[in-house]
């Protein structure tokens, strides 16, 4: 009887903390998602602004510079790290100010309005750490809890961000280790992620985009071999990216000392300097349109090589957003542009790119296979298993997060050790 009433009360605590966080987060991010809706028409419509993009870029390294490094518990924390702090977090190694939500939201909004290239689950995602933050701040919540708040805050961030609940809820888990679940959180970022993502649309309105797929391929042995190959393509396209991104960011801060304000100026320069050579703002900003364009109708065939640039070059010199809408544009524009070489349906390949090279990115399967039954209504389910399968295989151990640690190598033939960062195996890589 003590133990049944020690495990309710555990369970409501959880259940609290979980609605606290999403309530907290999906009012939040339906902020984030109707600002960044407005100040993208806004620069639409005003292209000019785009010529000022070097500028917005010293505003965002001014404040991560003199306001993004805080030290809690005689630990500097460096809110430019992004989501690779909030990885961090869950791991115990380092804590997520709060302040980092609206310093991540505002540096999101520059990038947006001035043309970055960029997505926005990033910004939902932090702010769902600076929640958590809050409420261990205000619960007093042991070291061992306030991980599982932590993931708790990315779950919010991420069902919030894309009206996707139920992979927001394995997202929060499955994001900061690679092969380790720890399914004790599975309550409070259910919790959290379903609170955040019916406060984001049923409270404040926000309507999600939507993908259709139009037309599924006949099931067959043929079929299967055609979406293995393409599927080996849109784990390499995801390699490519976080390959340029994490390079570009790594040369920056060395040439210019960490100089935020330097590297973001000479970036947005660059950024301008590729919009003059693409003739159109397609590939500045989030790029929905032509994402929307990409299962309906041919869109230029590379697309997908202008989008990897635009937003490597963007994130990797210190301009603020999300990179699982740029993995989209770029996966769905790449499987538009191979259809008519593998005859299969262009939305469907549309849908199976844009599900794959976020799989190879985030190195994420479980959370790619229930978004592709989420954001396409389970059609095709075969086909996307397959497709995330082979892109979290053939992808290695590369990825967005170079602070996520590797629990359970993708093979046997991986030399790695037992809870190595992807940023350490990289380094063994090159040295």
């Amino acid at each position: 009887m003590i133990q049944d009433t020690s495990f309710l009360k555990i369970l409501g605590k959880w259940i609290l903390y979980g609605g606290i966080i999403g309530g907290i987060v999906g009012s939040t991010t339906a902020f984030l998602i109707k600002a960044n809706d407005y100040l993208g028409e806004v620069r639409e419509q005003n292209g000019w602004l785009i010529y000022l993009l070097p500028l917005g870029g010293i505003v965002i390294g001014y404040i991560y510079m003199n306001y993004g490094k805080v030290v809690l518990h005689n630990t500097l924390n460096d809110t430019a790290q992004l989501n690779n702090l909030v990885i961090d977090a869950v791991n115990g190694e380092k804590q997520v100010p709060q302040r980092m939500g609206p310093i991540v939201y505002l540096g999101t909004f520059i990038t947006v309005f001035f043309g970055g290239s960029t997505g926005r689950e990033g910004a939902a995602v932090q702010m769902g750490g600076s929640a958590a933050a809050m409420v261990n701040k205000l619960f007093k919540v042991d070291f061992l809890d306030t991980k599982i708040l932590m993931m708790s805050g990315v779950s919010a961030g991420f069902g919030a961000a894309f009206g996707t609940p139920v992979t927001g809820a394995v997202f929060g888990m499955e994001m900061t280790a690679l092969g380790k679940l720890k399914f004790e959180a599975l309550v409070p970022c259910f919790v959290a992620s379903f609170t955040g993502h019916y406060i984001t649309t049923a409270a404040w309105g926000v309507k999600h985009e939507e993908f259709l797929i139009h037309a599924l391929p006949e099931l067959s042995f043929i079929t299967f071999v055609k979406i293995l190959l393409v599927s080996v393509m849109f784990s390499l396209l995801s390699v490519a990216y976080c390959q340029l991104r994490h390079g570009i960011e790594t040369f920056t801060e060395r040439i210019f000392n960490q100089n935020h304000m330097k590297r973001a100026f000479v970036g947005g320069i660059i950024i301008v300097c590729l919009f003059l050579m693409a003739g159109s703002q397609d590939y500045n900003g989030r790029g929905l349109n032509m994402l929307e364009q990409a299962f309906k109708e041919e869109v230029p065939p590379f697309a997908f090589l202008a989008k990897l640039i635009f937003t490597a070059v963007t994130l990797g010199t210190g301009f603020v957003g999300g990179e699982a809408i740029p993995l989209f544009f770029m996966g769905a524009t790449l499987g538009n542009t191979l259809h008519s070489i593998v005859h299969l349906p262009l939305s469907f390949l549309a849908a199976l790119g844009l599900v794959a090279a976020f799989c190879g990115g985030a190195n994420t399967p479980i959370t790619a296979f229930l978004l592709a039954l989420e954001m396409f209504d389970g059609k095709g389910l075969e086909y996307f298993f397959v497709a995330c399968l082979v892109s979290y295989i053939c992808s290695g151990h590369h990825g967005l997060w170079p602070s996520q640690k590797i629990y359970e190598p993708k093979s046997r033939l991986y030399s790695v050790i037992n809870g190595e960062t992807i940023k350490n195996v990289e380094k063994k890589k090159k040295s």
